[in-house]
């Protein structure tokens, strides 16, 4: 009796959905061929941009080479960038030439929303690290003045927003600039155009937020709608910012080359999913993480967890409909998060049960801590 091909997987992207639908694949099928498309071969730890500004993180200390990992999990890794996918979902183009392959995880996560007049006037920190080095440098040489720190959404995509880490720039600066003995010469403002910022982590969080904020003397500017960025002011339909150093994370959308490909996209812009992360309307092509727009609670998150929650499901149905069966694998609706201030953190998760929140403490910093190494450990 003949033995059936292995399977040929192309997976999109090496950021968390990536990688976890990589090690997934592999332990549920040692066999199947994978293909991993990225333009590099590093992964960057994201959420522990956060402590570069004050050198508790060094740039070299959050990016990973993937090569040993690629190595060890038989991952064929093409060096290049996505430009579009065929109309039979059999076909992949790169800038190195097509891929073909039986099935597709995409997991090249989201685009910053740039259409705000101004926009490049402030750092948008979760760019990577060039952009969390610039507000290290901004803020050494700076001796007074006035940060302004903010965020925004997609209106047409609730959930692609990331204002999680705009928290943890802000609280971080402020106990920065405590520790260095310079605070009453800065004024901070934290501005965000709805007026519940961070509502997604639950009414508990938010006012926990804010009260901490009114702890620290930090000034909020919050429900107004942003008009522009000028060089040295933040413009709301409420009024003006005016700021030395401006922090603005906008909302997300979809990868250019999801406009060069058939798969069906959501009003905000992603790939358009359903429970099991299976694309509407595409067989063996799933997504996972902030490519994608799935059903869930309006409060269902952006971020590391939730992806790798959904790289699990999409690596196992993906499989699943490659061997004639069906998706059965969904992924657990939790948003799960430290709020960290670079010496204690915050607590936060979410389910549909409910949400809880721990009050800043240190053991909660060093948790963080925790969980970046070993998480960073099984791809180094």
């Amino acid at each position: 009796m003949a033995q059936s091909q292995p399977k040929c997987i192309t997976v999109i992207g090496a950021g968390f959905a990536g990688l976890t639908a990589i090690r997934t694949l592999r332990k549920q099928d040692s066999s199947a061929i994978i293909n991993i498309i990225h333009p590099t071969s590093d992964f960057i730890y994201f959420p522990s941009l956060i402590w570069i500004p004050c050198k508790l993180r060094e740039p070299k200390d959050l990016l990973i080479s993937l090569t040993q990992f690629f190595t060890r999990m038989n991952v064929n890794h093409i060096q290049a960038s996505v430009t579009g996918i065929s109309d039979d979902g059999k076909t992949i183009h790169t800038t190195a030439g097509d891929v073909e392959q039986d099935g597709i995880i995409v997991a090249s996560g989201g685009r910053f929303i740039k259409k705000l007049p101004g926009i490049n006037n402030a750092i948008t920190p979760c760019e990577g690290i060039p952009a969390a080095m610039k507000i290290r440098e901004r803020l050494a040489n700076m001796t007074g003045g006035t940060i302004a720190i903010g965020f925004s959404g997609n209106p047409k995509e609730p959930s692609a927003m990331r204002g999680g880490p705009m928290f943890e720039f802000l609280f971080g600066i402020d106990t920065q600039l405590r520790r260095e003995g310079r605070r009453d010469k800065f004024k901070l403002v934290f501005f965000c155009p709805a007026k519940k910022p961070g509502a997604r982590l639950g009414e508990k969080a938010v006012e926990g937020l804010l009260s901490t904020m009114k702890d620290r003397n930090i000034e909020t500017h919050l429900g107004h709608k942003m008009t522009r960025i000028e060089p040295y002011k933040v413009v709301t339909e409420g009024g003006e910012i005016d700021a030395d150093l401006i922090l603005f994370m906008p909302g997300m959308t979809g990868n250019l080359w999801f406009d060069q490909s058939p798969l069906t996209r959501s009003e905000g812009g992603l790939v358009k999913a359903d429970k099991f992360c299976q694309v509407d309307g595409f067989k063996h092509i799933f997504v996972a993480g902030d490519s994608g727009s799935f059903p869930g609670p309006e409060w269902l998150p952006k971020q590391a967890h939730m992806a790798d929650l959904q790289a699990v499901a999409a690596a196992k149905n993906l499989l699943a409909t490659l061997s004639g069966g069906t998706p059965s694998e969904t992924f657990k609706a939790e948003l799960m998060c430290i709020v960290d201030s670079q010496n204690k953190g915050m607590m936060v998760s979410r389910t549909m049960k409910g949400s809880k929140m721990l009050p800043p403490s240190i053991f909660m910093h060093w948790a963080k801590r925790f969980f970046e190494w070993a998480y960073l450990i099984k791809y180094r």
